[in-house]
């Protein structure tokens, strides 16, 4: 026997045992163990090599671009293949890794109410586009692994009770305690179905389309094991696990972050490693920071977490020229230890979470951030408390609107505040995502609001090839302007080593209007401040302020200019930014 492959199953088996300790299963674990690794095409014939620990799977170079499928579309070609024409003219220098959001069938939440996990939605194209991306593009895929769409047919086998499904999504009765559960919408925990056992309470902790799986059941485990195999062969490298933290139940519980979820990540990570190990893990918890860090685990459950608490901490710092809550943020978060990232972003398909908040801005910083997005036009998603009370759960606005201004009223430094949103998240410790409608200086499509009733179809416009070629053809176009900059701004990014997403980073004390950190490479080779001018007022930050050693030669690599030690500081015009390096830019 494979020793390596007996030390796998051993593996596997552990996870399960804690994963349904307590639970009545109908196999033993070493039976699920088997069908786990069949599933995965793992088996003692393959030659394995125990992973290795704390080993970073990303560098410098490391960019994604966040987009759905049909974000750019076509009158000639299906929308993946129009998608893929605009990453190769506009963005393959720059940009090596696409995380296309859900493409498969779906019936609502533009993707997240999945119909069939095994096909590509017609309307995109098929498993042959995606490939084809997947060669020029490290590709990144959601597996939408906590619920599927009412309409799929496990559902309705569910509904029939027969056939695979019937027995795969969560159901409660009246002594299932429900008062601590958190969720994320207001709408009813449960689904009253009629099925062909009789009426049964289906969990449903997003809408009454999107229906909970139920994985006590190891059948479900098996089934997306089986998607993972599936997504891997078609060129899939980094996975999204989506909602993750909501996976399991217990009664009386808040139904979140339990440690069977966790374990459950830790298992899939086992496998995927295994069978393929460049393959990435990074979980979707859109839950308070302290919270959000657990899904680390001790470097053996997600490779990268996404930083849910900087888009509403930097937006909240460039409306109000004040960077005390997110420069108190970025001290308090622990370094990724080797093996481990974080994946920064500003602006994605969703809104601005408030709940990575919490903890974090006091509530009126939060009021204050609300009514200003709202005079941005901006709408605002509700959520209902374990007590029935409402609060904000997010703001609905694209990022080229949101920071249009500050709490005064719009202005004329707009495109300067937004680029400097870019500048800060780009030099900071993790892996940046753009969102491609960040990335295109996309405004609020309200058409797509008033057609969708949905408030989070305000940022997920649909461009026209055409129209947006012309635009990206006027140089004097937001659209234009925006990603000549940005795609500058990337190339700068991804050649220098002290921005490898591990790279040490400290945080700099350069007041209220100015926010900075220091980042060092690796090899401590290479030093660059990042310093930025977050006020609609020109400052003045003196060199003796940020120690740098006079005897060395200094850089700008934003503006490629050599500093002057001999001035006793740098003069920075409203929502400016200077990476200051010690090596010259190539």
């Amino acid at each position: 026997m494979n020793t390596n492959f007996e030390q796998l199953c051993e593996k596997v088996s552990h996870h399960l045992d804690v994963i349904y300790d307590g639970v009545d299963i109908d196999s033993t674990v070493n039976d699920i163990s088997d069908s786990l690794l069949t599933a995965m095409e793992i088996g003692p014939t393959c030659e394995l090599s125990p992973p290795a620990s704390h080993q970073n799977l990303w560098s410098e170079k490391d960019v994604v671009l966040i987009t759905y499928g049909d974000s750019i579309e076509s009158n000639e070609v299906k929308p993946l293949e129009s998608l893929h024409q605009f990453l190769n003219q506009h963005v393959s220098d720059t940009i090596n890794s696409v995380h296309i959001l859900p493409f498969f069938p779906y019936s609502s939440d533009d993707g997240f109410a999945v119909i069939d996990y095994s096909s590509v939605n017609e309307g995109l194209g098929g498993w042959e586009d995606i490939r084809a991306i997947s060669k020029d593009y490290r590709l990144m895929s959601d597996l939408v692994i906590n619920h599927c769409s009412s309409r799929s047919v496990w559902f309705d086998n569910f509904i029939k009770s027969k056939g695979v499904g019937k027995d795969f999504f969560y159901t409660v009765d009246e002594k299932f305690n429900t008062s601590q559960v958190v969720r994320p919408r207001t709408s009813d925990l449960l689904r009253i179905t009629e099925t062909a056992e009789g009426v049964k309470k289906v969990w449903c902790t997003f809408s009454h389309d999107q229906v909970d799986f139920d994985f006590t059941n190891p059948s479900v485990l098996k089934a997306f094991v089986s998607i993972i195999r599936q997504y891997l062969d078609n060129g899939v490298r980094i996975f999204r696990f989506d909602a993750i933290a909501f996976l399991w139940k217990i009664p009386g519980t808040s139904c979140i972050n339990l440690e069977q979820t966790h374990e459950v990540v830790r298992l899939l990570r086992t496998l995927i490693e295994h069978a393929q190990p460049d393959a990435v893990i990074i979980t979707e918890t859109n839950i308070p920071n302290r919270e959000n860090l657990t899904y680390f685990g001790n470097a053996n459950e997600a490779h990268a977490i996404y930083n849910f608490s900087l888009p509403p901490l930097l937006v909240n710092t460039l409306i109000t020229g004040d960077c005390k809550y997110l420069k108190s943020w970025q001290m308090t978060m622990p370094p990724a230890q080797n093996g481990t990232t974080y994946f920064n972003f500003i602006a994605s398909h969703d809104g601005i979470g408030l709940r990575p908040a919490e903890g974090l801005l006091e509530d009126k910083e939060v009021n204050t951030l609300l009514n200003t997005m709202e005079q941005f036009g901006g709408l605002v998603s509700w959520r209902s408390t374990a007590d029935g009370k409402q609060k904000p759960y997010e703001i609905n606005i694209t990022l080229f609107d949101a920071l249009q201004g500050t709490t005064k009223g719009a202005d004329k430094w707009g495109v300067e505040r937004f680029v400097c949103a870019h500048e800060i998240m780009l030099g900071m410790e993790g892996i940046p995502g753009i969102y491609i409608h960040s990335l295109l200086a996309t405004s609020n499509d309200y058409g797509k609001v008033k057609n969708t009733s949905q408030n989070r179809s305000i940022n997920r416009h649909r461009w026209n090839t055409k129209l947006l070629e012309e635009q990206l053809n006027n140089k004097h176009s937001q659209h234009s302007k925006v990603l000549a900059r940005l795609n500058t701004l990337l190339d700068i990014r991804t050649k220098q080593k002290a921005f490898h997403p591990n790279a040490t980073q400290f945080t700099l004390q350069l007041g209220s209007q100015v926010f900075g950190f220091w980042r060092q490479s690796m090899d401590r080779r290479q030093s660059i401040f990042c310093i930025s001018n977050i006020s609609d007022e020109d400052q003045q930050i003196f060199l003796s302020d940020i120690n740098l050693i006079g005897t060395d030669n200094w850089w700008d690599l934003i503006s490629n200019k050599h500093l002057n030690m001999d001035e006793p500081y740098i003069n920075m015009t409203p929502y400016q930014t200077v990476w200051i390096s010690n090596i010259e830019p190539s």
